[in-house]
């Protein structure tokens, strides 16, 4: 038997004196001094939780919050500069929102990061759901925010996701590559290639074979630099409710990683599995799947609901609330925190009621990864680091998993 992968997950969501105090610091995204203090805190936290033993370390791309919510505009960098403080622990984000994003860009830079680190890294990919900034950044693509709820703004959101997430595979694992998607086409313009590439007759001798034409046009691109981890660094797919989500991680190999409710959870890694199999992938249940979850380790359960109402609450409602209608919304604060309870994604109490949860948790899917979050910087550094302390030590002990064998990715076709 093995024990779980724990991923710590981080954004940062900038700390306030709760609801109110985020109103009269308006907006609190723009504190140079806060924001400055708090990346040089991740460097500790990254250091601190690499001597725990996490598996990995992971942040989001998520653009324009001015209320602090989630601070997260460039995983890359963050990536790249972690890569040079942990010894063990994989780094990698959850994730690239890749149909607001140049598929080469992407390959490139997450290639670069790939050996920065000599191969312990992740790549994670989302969709984007948050309109404000998805349907700016992403209106070269036609791309626009979705929840899932099968209009066309959301196939064609799919359809484009998939697309660029097939044509960041191919970029790095192909020698050169020619993509004709319906949304992105390289090289451009598709019919005629780049005319007269001054450099051609070099590139026609020593460039990957068939990049340039007999008549001097660049027809195909070569992408550099090759990801470090052959064929590519294992790839996370966020998930929130979307049974196409998990068949496309099934057949492609990809790691779903699950952002929702355990019955949800349980049903979809079971289709993960049935998917597989129709693709010639026998996967155990859990392996390659990814759970998440918000978690507070406590003295006691007055303490847990405290922590709720002091680091949680105030997101869940102003922000989780709005966007996620599967997550309950209320009048006051007692039934904020009855629904907060009723969404599965908040899971703690004491060691032991901790461990309990979990192990109900497992018994049900023994998920091959953990992804914890906690809402730092709103919950202080010292709390989140006792409390992942006490789960490394303390809770995934408990937890046992059968000893998967690595499912290898696979190049694209």
């Amino acid at each position: 038997m093995a024990k779980p992968k724990v991923i710590l997950q981080l954004y940062p969501m900038f700390p306030s004196d709760g609801e109110e105090g985020r109103k009269a610091k308006r907006p609190l995204g723009n504190d140079r001094e806060l924001y400055n203090k708090i990346l040089h805190e991740w460097d500790e936290v990254v250091i601190e939780a690499d001597e725990m033993g996490v598996w990995g370390l992971g942040t989001i791309e998520h653009h324009l919050h001015s209320e602090g919510y989630e601070v997260g505009p460039n995983p890359g960098v963050l990536n790249a500069r972690w890569s040079t403080l942990v010894k063990n622990a994989n780094i990698g984000a959850l994730g690239y929102v890749v149909a607001t994003q140049d598929p080469i860009r992407v390959a490139e830079e997450t290639a670069i990061i790939d050996h920065m680190c000599d191969g312990k890294f992740f790549v994670g990919f989302a969709r984007g759901y948050q309109a404000r900034w998805t349907n700016i950044l992403g209106q070269f693509s036609g791309a626009e925010a979705t929840v899932s709820d099968k209009s066309e703004a959301d196939h064609f959101n799919r359809k484009v996701f998939e697309e660029r997430v097939e044509q960041v595979i191919a970029a790095w694992t192909q020698e050169s590559i020619e993509f004709d998607g319906d949304h992105y086409k390289a090289p451009f313009p598709k019919d005629t290639g780049v005319q007269n590439y001054p450099a051609r007759e070099i590139t026609r001798e020593a460039g990957a074979v068939g990049e340039v034409d007999e008549q001097g046009n660049i027809r195909r691109v070569c992408v550099v630099p090759k990801p470090y981890q052959r064929p590519h660094p294992p790839v996370m797919i966020a998930a929130s409710k979307s049974p196409e989500s998990i068949q496309f991680c099934a057949r492609n190999r990809f790691i779903p990683t699950y952002f929702m409710h355990t019955l949800s959870f349980v049903e979809m890694a079971n289709l993960y599995v049935e998917e597989g199999r129709k693709h010639g992938v026998e996967y155990a249940l859990g392996q390659n799947q990814n759970i998440v979850r918000w978690p507070h380790i406590t003295k006691s359960r007055e303490e847990y609901v405290q922590r709720l109402l002091d680091y949680d609450l105030d997101i869940y409602k102003n922000f989780y609330g709005p966007f996620f209608p599967q997550f309950p919304n209320s009048a006051d604060e007692s039934e904020y925190l009855a629904s907060m309870e009723k969404s599965g994604i908040f899971i703690g109490g004491t060691v032991e009621e901790s461990i309990r949860q979990w192990k109900e948790l497992f018994d049900q899917v023994p998920s091959e990864y953990i992804t914890l979050i906690w809402h730092w910087a709103q919950v202080p550094k010292e709390v989140m680091m006792e409390e992942l302390q006490l789960f490394m030590d303390k809770v995934l002990p408990e937890l046992e998993i059968p000893d998967f064998e690595p499912i290898p990715a696979v190049a694209a076709e």
